[in-house]
């Protein structure tokens, strides 16, 4: 897994209502609809800003695109860092992890992982979409492999490498086929890698 430059991460771009609703707009069309499939014209509409006021926070489509999934990176990383300060112990943080996969598959209106399709959408690897998938998921398995290390498991890279696999299986799996099924397999799968 490529290490893609933390510093686009860390990017703190100037709030305002208008920038946020513009984000909040492209977050619902985007992930609902499809990347491609919505226009800028559309997001300002129903963000109701002005094309000027787009342009203000977003030179183009692709920086919106970037930015929703920075925002949406940044909420991950939010929930696991809680997750983790409020585990007793590392194999609790890895089981509030799991289930918190399982919830999001199972939540109203899921459409499988925004990374995942949103990398499906921008396949050029050097694209700045497709380099913010790669940031969330380098980190994504940094976390996972750290969370693994800290409780002492004797192969954490090699079981994160396997708990992110399964993770994008039962994500593609819960939209696809019967989430309460993916769910219940992922959690196996993924338990089973965990020691008690």
């Amino acid at each position: 897994m490529s290490v893609p430059a933390e510093r686009d991460h860390q990017k703190t771009p100037q709030r305002s209502a208008a920038r946020d609703r513009l984000l909040s707009t492209a977050a619902r069309l985007f992930y609902a609809e499809g990347i491609r499939a919505v226009g800028v014209d559309r997001v300002i509409e129903e963000a109701q800003v002005t094309r000027a006021t787009f342009y203000r926070h977003f030179p183009g489509k692709e920086d919106l695109v970037c930015s929703y999934l920075q925002a949406e990176d940044q909420r991950i990383r939010d929930r696991v860092k809680s997750g983790m300060t409020h585990a007793g112990a590392p194999a609790d943080a890895m089981g509030l992890l799991i289930d918190g996969i399982g919830q999001e598959i199972c939540a109203p209106g899921f459409r499988g992982c925004p990374f995942i399709n949103a990398a499906a959408e921008y396949p050029d690897k050097q694209s700045p979409v497709h380099q913010a998938v790669l940031t969330h998921r380098t980190w994504f398995h940094g976390a996972i492999a750290q969370a693994l290390r800290t409780g002492g498991h004797p192969e954490p890279d090699h079981t994160a490498d396997v708990l992110v696999a399964l993770r994008d299986g039962a994500m593609v799996a819960g939209y696809l086929g019967d989430s309460d099924t993916a769910v219940a397999s992922f959690s196996r799968a993924a338990r089973s890698l965990i020691p008690a």
